[in-house]
C-alpha cells in the first residue's frame, strides 16, 4: 500500500495544514482491527473532526441518521419513523432563506449506499481511501488545486466548481471529477470547528498519487512567479 504517512507529511508541510488530512473509504465490510464508531454524533462531518484528531473507526448507515442532509448526500435512506426529519430540516432551511427546495434534486450524491465507511487520519489509514479531505487556507489549498489541474487536466477541475452548502456534497463531487473544493457550510463549521479563514479541498483516492506528484513542481513554480510579480510590482507601480 502507498506510504500514506509520507503523503500526509508532504501535504501538511507544503500546504501548511493545521489539521490532519482525513481518509474516507467506502467498503462492504469493515477491515480487520478497525473498531466501530463509539457513541453518536450530530452530523456526518463530525466524523471528519474525529478522524482528523487521530481516531480510526468505521460507521454503518444508522450512524448517519442524525444528519438527514448528510444521509441524503450519502444515499442513505432514513428509517420510516425518521423520514420526516429530512423534510423538516429542508423546510427550516427554506423558511429562513438558506436554500430553495428545487435545489435539492441537483445536489451531488453518492451513487451507492455505503455499507461501511472507514474514517482515519490519512497517515494511518488502514485501507486505500476513496477520498481525502483537507482543510486549509485559500492561499495554500490553491497549490493543491493547481497540482490537480496539472495532473488531471483543466476539464476535471472545471467540472467541479467551488461548492457551497452542504459541505458533504464535495465527497461525491470529488469521486465524479477527481477533485472538489468547498467553502464549507455553517453546520460543518459548527460541527468541525474549522476557522473562518479555512475551506476544503477533496481529492479522489485514485487520483491522489498523480496530484501529489505535481505538488512540488507547482509549489516551486509559485515561488518563482511570486518573485517575478514582486519585481514587476516594484518596477511598474507608480502610486
Amino acid at each position: 500500500m502507498t506510504d500514506f504517512a509520507a503523503v500526509e507529511n508532504q501535504l501538511t508541510t507544503t500546504l501548511g495544514l493545521t489539521r490532519r488530512p482525513v481518509a474516507i473509504a467506502f467498503r462492504e465490510s469493515p477491515p480487520a482491527g478497525v473498531a466501530p464508531l463509539s457513541g453518536t454524533q450530530p452530523s456526518g462531518c463530525s466524523f471528519w473532526r474525529l478522524a482528523s484528531a487521530g481516531q480510526v473507526f468505521y460507521t454503518v448507515p444508522s450512524d448517519h441518521y442524525n444528519c438527514p442532509v448528510g444521509s441524503h448526500t450519502h444515499n442513505i435512506e432514513l428509517p420510516k419513523e425518521r423520514e420526516p426529519e429530512l423534510m423538516n430540516t429542508l423546510t427550516l432551511m427554506v423558511n429562513v432563506g438558506y436554500l430553495k427546495m428545487d435545489e435539492v434534486p441537483s445536489l451531488p450524491r453518492l451513487a451507492k449506499t455505503p455499507a461501511v465507511t472507514i474514517y482515519a487520519p490519512l497517515g494511518i489509514t488502514p485501507v486505500e481511501p476513496d477520498v481525502v479531505i483537507m482543510s486549509g487556507t485559500p492561499g495554500r489549498l490553491m497549490l493543491l488545486n493547481e497540482a490537480a489541474t496539472s495532473a488531471l487536466g483543466v476539464e476535471a477541475t472545471h467540472a467541479s466548481p467551488l461548492l457551497g452548502r452542504p459541505t458533504c456534497t464535495a465527497i461525491p463531487a470529488a469521486l465524479s471529477s477527481g477533485v472538489a473544493s468547498s467553502f464549507g457550510c455553517v453546520g460543518n463549521r459548527i460541527y468541525t470547528g474549522i476557522s473562518d479563514d479555512e475551506f476544503y479541498s477533496v481529492i479522489a483516492g485514485k487520483d491522489l498519487a498523480s496530484v501529489i506528484a505535481q505538488l512540488d513542481t507547482i509549489t516551486a513554480a509559485n515561488a518563482a512567479l511570486a518573485e517575478y510579480h514582486r519585481e514587476r510590482q516594484a518596477s511598474l507601480a507608480t502610486a
